[in-house]
């Protein structure tokens, strides 16, 4: 007996395309507007920022794993 795929339900489901096409503009517009009022490079510099942060938080994870892995002897 085959178990049918379910279909992941999603906001393309409850929200007409179209309005979903105009919020992501609008998210864009915002975007840029704020990147305006943001002094130059500010942007990468939040980017690097978070990729430090990021990776901070895979070796917390990586140093767990290690711990928690049962040793050979």
């Amino acid at each position: 007996m085959s178990e049918e795929k379910k279909r992941k339900v999603g906001l393309d489901d409850f929200v007409p395309s179209a309005a979903l096409e105009h919020a992501r503009a609008a998210r864009a517009e915002m975007r840029a507007s704020f990147e305006a009022f943001l002094p130059p490079g500010f942007v990468e510099h939040r980017r690097a920022a978070r990729r430090e942060m990021l990776l901070a938080v895979r070796s917390l994870i990586d140093a767990a794993l290690t711990e928690t892995a049962p040793s050979k002897k």
